[in-house]
Parts: structure tokens; C-alpha cells; sequence
């Protein structure tokens, strides 16, 4: 099989979606692992370590696009990509649909076959695509939000961890998944004072076994949601529901009754975000203000950090990559309930019942699709 690793054009996107350790594996299975000029370079991998394990060099996007059966990217097709699509080419991406309807009908349109790393879901429930990249964006939103805590970057001018006599911060985490106990380990290990708001109480038991005493487990309920935000200072949003747009947890009307200068890391915005106030921002462009809380919602924030980011997805994402390779999509799907978890569109159909959801589109089992 032919693989393409584009070069990620999203705004200050820096990650690449394969390592050269990848490209070698994949060579040595037989396969042509097709690497677009300089597309490493942001995530330190130049390209003569890629031809060095036998992957080529294509000279720009439109080349790699063309001569490629399975495109394996870090985030989505942007709109300038849609056109390089080919009917029956394999994207395997990050994709997050059920949050953008139009970057929904344009794969639909393609002809191609989506498969989100974000739905790649084992029967345990576990998210293996998405944990990586969760871990990472849950300890960079206490990193992002200590930052615009300080007074010069529009906070309140709080240290997170406090000094002696002055005491620290409060970190509320909506959500007690991979996002969330990362988010509360790094703002615990600060020295913050943190609350974890979840409804699954089961949840809550086993981290009240792991978690240190300067982390809190509350029961997440409307009234108990309004009473830890009101003396928040770092509200970090870590909401996923598998594949679905994610619920606004805080509304408009919440923000008056949080403290001027706090500051609201929403790390759900990917999948539409779990603050009514949140849109997507950039690294350029990372926070706004509304009603004197400071939102920052980077829609890729592992992009930061794009070396761990890149090595850690890489890790969780290549076998995957392998199967799709070595036994063809439609093989990979029959035979992994993962991967066929991950199938969101082929043949101009939706085969992810919450992203038909979203939109209120047709919807098609993925098994349909494989007889």
C-alpha cells in the first residue's frame, strides 16, 4: 500500500502523524511510505532520517495526496485540502465531526473513508488513540492556565501553588476522564487547591483512593457546579462524550458569578466545547475575554509541545496504521472492532450514530459497508 504523510497546515500545527520509526516499520512490511517535504521538520524529524529508513520524499501536498491509497494525518482535512481527495482514499485522522457539519458534508462528498482516531474505541471503552494526545492536552491546560492566571496575560494575578501565608490557587476540573485526572495531577503537584466535578460516582471512589489530599472529589450536579465556580480561579473544561458534540455545562449567564480575571481552559472545544461561551482559538491567538473571564480555547493544544506530542501519538497510533496497511481497510474493519469503532464515513454515508446525531443526518451500521 501506498501511505501519505502530508505536511499539517492548521495553524501553527506542528506535528507529524508518523515517526521515521514508523516509515521504517512500515517500509519493512513492504509498503511506500510517501513523506511531503519538510513535513517533520516542526516535530524535529528532518527529511534525510525519513529516507534514511527507506520513505520518499514527495516534492509538495498535492504530490503526496496523488500517489497515496491511506493518508495519515495529525487533525483534520482543512478546507484548502478537500479538493485533494480522492474517492476510496483511506483518511485516518483526528477528524471530531459531530463539532463541524460542514468539514461533515465535504467527506461525505469526497468519496473517501474517514476513520477518526478520536472513535477507535476497545471494549473496555478505552479511547487509545485519543488518550495520548488527552494526557498531553490535560497537563498543558494547568501549564496554559497558570500563564493567563498572571496579571500581565489578563488573569487575576494568582500564583497557582501559593507561598507560604498566601494560599493557592482553586482549580476546578469539569470532568474526571483522561483529561481531567492529568489536569488535577499536574495543578496538585503545583500545590493548587483542586475539585473534581464527575456524575459517575464509581469514578469518584477509585480517585479518592489515588489522588493526594489537595484534590477534592464532587458529584457533578448544577448546584454544585455553580458553587465551585463561583470561587474558581482555573476552570479547566475536560468533558468527552465518545464521538458526541459535548454539553454545555456552564452558560453565559454563569461567567457574572465567577471571579474577574479567572481564567477558563475549555479542552473540550475540539468537540464543540463544554462552556457556551468557548470557540476555537489558536497558538497565535490563544484567549479572549467575555465578561472579565479569560477563555482559551486552542482547538489543538498538544501542537504546543509538538516533539512529546508527536512521539506519543506515534506510539499509540502505529499499529493501527500497520493493520490498515498490511490487511486493507476493509479487512482492518471486519476483523478489529477498534478500528471499525473508528469509521465515521464511507461511501457518502455517516456510520457513527452520534455524529448523525449532531445533524441530524441518515444514519448506517459501519458493518454494512463490509459485506
Amino acid at each position: 500500500m501506498k501511505i501519505g504523510i502530508p505536511k499539517e497546515i492548521k495553524t501553527n500545527e506542528n506535528r507529524i502523524s508518523l515517526v521515521p520509526a514508523g516509515a521504517e516499520a512500515l517500509v519493512s512490511a513492504g509498503h511506500t511510505v510517501i513523506v511531503e517535504a519538510g513535513a517533520g521538520l516542526g516535530s524535529g524529524f528532518s527529511d534525510a532520517q525519513y529516507l534514511a529508513v527507506g520513505a520518499q520524499i514527495a516534492r509538495d501536498a498535492d504530490a503526496v495526496w496523488a500517489a497515496s491509497d491511506m493518508i495519515v494525518k495529525v487533525k483534520e482535512p482543512i478546507e484548502s485540502e478537500w479538493q485533494r481527495i480522492r474517492p476510496g482514499q483511506t483518511i485516518f485522522t483526528y477528524f471530531h465531526f459531530a463539532a463541524n457539519e460542514q468539514l461533515t458534508k465535504a467527506h461525505m462528498a469526497s468519496g473517501a473513508i474517514c476513520i477518526a482516531y478520536e472513535t477507535v474505541e476497545l471494549p473496555s471503552r478505552e479511547l487509545p488513540l485519543l488518550t495520548p494526545m488527552s494526557e498531553v492536552a490535560g497537563r498543558m491546560a494547568v501549564q496554559e492556565g497558570a500563564k493567563y492566571l498572571e496579571k500581565l496575560n489578563g488573569g487575576r494575578g494568582i500564583l497557582l501553588g501559593g507561598v507560604p501565608g498566601v494560599p493557592p490557587a482553586k482549580v476546578v476540573i469539569l470532568g474526571a476522564g483522561v483529561v481531567g485526572v492529568n489536569a488535577a495531577k499536574i495543578a496538585a503537584g503545583m500545590g493548587a487547591s483542586v475539585v473534581i466535578l464527575d456524575v459517575s460516582l464509581e469514578r469518584l471512589r477509585y480517585l479518592s483512593d489515588v489522588m493526594p489530599a489537595n484534590v477534592q472529589l464532587v458529584f457533578s450536579d448544577r448546584h454544585n457546579l455553580l458553587a465551585q465556580i463561583a470561587n474558581a480561579d482555573l476552570v479547566i473544561g475536560a468533558v468527552l462524550i465518545h464521538g458526541a458534540v459535548a454539553p454545555k455545562l456552564i452558560r453565559r449567564e454563569d461567567l457574572k458569578t465567577m471571579r474577574p480575571g479567572s481564567v477558563i481552559v475549555d479542552v473540550s472545544v475540539d468537540q464543540g466545547g463544554c462552556i457556551e461561551t468557548t470557540h476555537p482559538t489558536t497558538h497565535e491567538n490563544p484567549t479572549f475575554i467575555v465578561d472579565g473571564v479569560v477563555h482559551y480555547g486552542v482547538a489543538n493544544m498538544p501542537g504546543g509541545v509538538p516533539i512529546t506530542s508527536t512521539l506519543a501519538l506515534t506510539n499509540a497510533t502505529l499499529p493501527y496504521v500497520l493493520q490498515l496497511a498490511n490487511k486493507g481497510y476493509r479487512q482492518a474493519l471486519k476483523e478489529s472492532s477498534a478500528l471499525l469503532n473508528g469509521l465515521n464515513i464511507i461511501g457518502g454515508k455517516i456510520t457513527h450514530r452520534k455524529v448523525a446525531e449532531a445533524f441530524g443526518m441518515e444514519y448506517r451500521p459501519a458493518e454494512s459497508f463490509l459485506d
